[in-house]
């Protein structure tokens, strides 16, 4: 394991949950939570997007967690239709505050985003909401967000143009219903996954992290 990255098991509600920690800056003002896609349709914490986002997020120097659901890679229990793992998300928001007791963002891909938002939205502790790839439009799966409409948190959506499961029209409804702050970024060409557009979405997560939650000089992200 490179130096700075710790590797561990956290306490989950169905057991442990395989977690990488990217260690943060002694003077970190906050911490970060990234959580990944869909664990049925290969999604781990080692997915492209996911990894860029924490790249991102660990350039200005917080100490960024990742982890995987249950049932996903070395993680116990069993998948759960996105019910349980709204606590999953809980689980690891408990372990960052304990650890670092800083205020938290958090930020999720597609499944991530659509289970995490809902544990993060009405958590005193997270600070700001990043939701990449915000599925509203997936067949066979029925995704809500009313619970948006409460929160005053600063929200940043970023999704690509050709996003099949994330469509313009949709998501701008979405994004409407919630108050401010909150920004809707569209990248132009990219898919559900940003191929080729990764750079962008970290450009819109960099940006909007430095305007809300930048204290002092930014690390350089890579």
């Amino acid at each position: 394991m490179p130096a700075g990255i710790k590797s561990f098991f956290l306490h989950g509600p169905a057991g442990r949950l395989e977690a990488l920690l990217n260690e943060g800056a002694t003077t970190a003002t906050y911490a970060a939570l990234v959580c990944h896609p869909h664990p049925l349709y290969g999604g781990t914490m080692h997915n492209k997007v996911v990894y860029h986002a924490m790249k991102t997020l660990h350039g200005f120097g917080f100490p960024v967690l990742r982890f995987n659901f249950r049932g996903a890679g070395l993680s116990e229990g069993e998948h759960d239709q996105g019910q349980g793992e709204v606590d999953d998300v809980r689980a690891a928001l408990d372990w960052l505050d304990s650890e670092f007791h800083l205020p938290i963002i958090f930020c999720g891909f597609s499944f991530g985003a659509a289970t995490g938002l809902p544990a993060a939205c009405g958590d005193g502790r997270v600070a700001g909401l990043i939701s990449l790839g915000t599925p509203v439009a997936v067949e066979g799966r029925a995704y809500t967000y009313g619970f948006l409409g409460d929160c005053a948190k600063p929200k940043l959506f970023v999704s690509g143009a050709r996003d099949q499961f994330s469509p313009q029209e949709s998501l701008t409804r979405l994004v409407e219903m919630a108050p401010e702050p909150k920004e809707l970024v569209i990248v132009e060409g990219a898919d559900h996954f940003f191929e080729g557009h990764l750079a962008e979405m970290q450009g819109a997560i960099r940006d909007w992290t430095a305007r809300y939650f930048a204290a002092g000089q930014q690390v350089e992200a890579g």
